[in-house]
């Protein structure tokens, strides 16, 4: 498994469109999300462990696929540090 970070904006407007759908997929998908429509922010933001880049993009409404940026991401341990700082010398 890999991880993805997903971030989808959706119109204002479209607020209760995008929370339903998602809802409609489980409550665990939608426990996956944070969003900051409450501020302004019109955004969902999560990062999830799955298969690929198009298992991820699944968790979303079909609606905000198209627009959503889903990007792998890493973690990193103090030993991947210190070998990216013997490769830098």
């Amino acid at each position: 498994m890999a991880l993805y970070l997903i971030t989808s904006n959706h119109e204002p407007e479209k607020c209760l469109d995008a929370l339903e759908e998602m809802l409609a997929k489980g409550t665990d998908t939608l426990d996956k999300f944070v969003f900051g429509c409450k501020e302004g922010d019109h955004t969902g933001y999560a990062v999830v462990a799955a298969e690929n880049r198009s298992t991820a993009l699944s968790l979303l409404p079909q609606f905000l696929k198209e627009t959503a940026c889903v990007s792998r991401v890493y973690r990193f341990t103090p030993a991947d540090m210190r070998t990216f700082h013997a490769k830098a010398a």
